[in-house]
């Protein structure tokens, strides 16, 4: 028998151990004196651990001296009597390991974990479904679908830009008011997009990409979906998110918005025309054939067959 840390325990320790299986011991102070596990203290049964446990315990605890102590238990399994294990160490307080700071200890067991910050938030989002839910039942929202209602000027902005009268319309959710709110209408070129987009919280894009491809001059509408990484938070992330194909679809459906390419990015650097072009018009990848039959010289015979068949007779000139 060894410490975790490969310290050996003294025989004397190995003996006790073997009789306090049996109850004969109420607790067991363990200490390391000369790179061995040694008995530092022992007691006898008592009659209530419960009762005597303060008295026996806190006696044993010293400023300078780190130990580990064995309490006793009334409660049995099959290998015999249950013992209760206290680390002690200097830069814990007496009040820790006492009686009712076992007791606390007990209780906090049997309560849920701490919820770290993104489990609270997204404990606050459930909170908030029941809450949200009625008011959108009680108020009338612009498009039918959404979680959060659009506000009207957002539409006539959106209808603008289907008839090639703005270039660039931004959307954006208002927590507090919860509603889908028109936050930009600026005139904007395609060397202006990576300024449209915040580096610190989402947003929608609706762009009225001009160019030309093949020859043809086109002007396509494009939606993009700007989150910035794990800078917003959990609450933010998902009501974008769950947003994002009802408008997308409300739109479609209601004010015929025809959007070319949906994109999403995190960051506003993207957004350059190449990327653009890309993503509307991708190269199309030619498939050839591999080990195909080579064709054989055209208006050409092959060669002329030298081998005769053994029924073919010789031919004389």
């Amino acid at each position: 028998m060894s410490h975790l840390t490969g310290i050996p325990a003294s025989k004397e320790l190995k003996d006790i151990f073997a009789r306090a299986r049996n109850g004969e011991f109420c607790f067991l102070k363990i200490v390391i004196e000369n790179e061995q596990l040694k008995v530092g203290a022992s007691r006898e049964s008592v009659t209530s651990w419960e009762q005597e446990y303060d008295s026996c315990i806190l006696p044993l605890l010293e400023e300078q001296q780190p130990s580990y102590i064995l309490y006793r238990l009334d409660t049995m399994n099959v290998q015999g009597f249950q013992w209760l294990f206290i680390a002690w160490s200097p830069d814990l307080s007496p009040e820790d390991v006492s009686f009712s700071g076992y007791k606390k200890h007990l209780v906090s067991q049997k309560d849920p974990a701490p919820l770290t910050a993104a489990e609270e938030e997204l404990r606050q989002i459930k909170m908030n479904e029941g809450r949200t839910e009625n008011s959108i039942v009680t108020r009338q929202p612009t498009l039918q679908g959404l979680p959060f209602p659009i506000q009207d000027d957002a539409i006539e902005a959106l209808d603008k830009l289907r008839n090639k009268e703005l270039s660039y319309v931004q959307l954006k959710i208002d927590f507090n008011q919860e509603t889908i709110k028109l936050a930009d209408t600026t005139h904007t070129e395609i060397g202006d997009l990576p300024k449209r987009v915040p580096k610190d919280s989402a947003r929608y894009h609706f762009f009225l990409y001009k160019h030309s491809h093949e020859g043809d001059y086109l002007e396509s509408i494009v939606f993009i979906y700007s989150m910035p990484g794990y800078t917003c938070s959990i609450r933010e992330r998902m009501l974008y998110s769950s947003c994002k194909s009802p408008l997308i679809d409300m739109l479609d459906k209601q004010i015929a918005l025809e959007i070319t390419k949906k994109i999403e990015i995190d960051d506003g650097n993207e957004l350059t025309a190449d990327f653009l072009y890309g993503e509307i018009h991708p190269k199309q990848h030619a498939h050839r054939q591999i080990f195909a039959k080579p064709k054989g010289p055209a208006g050409k015979r092959g060669i002329r067959r030298l081998i005769r068949g053994p029924t073919e007779p010789e031919k004389t000139d």
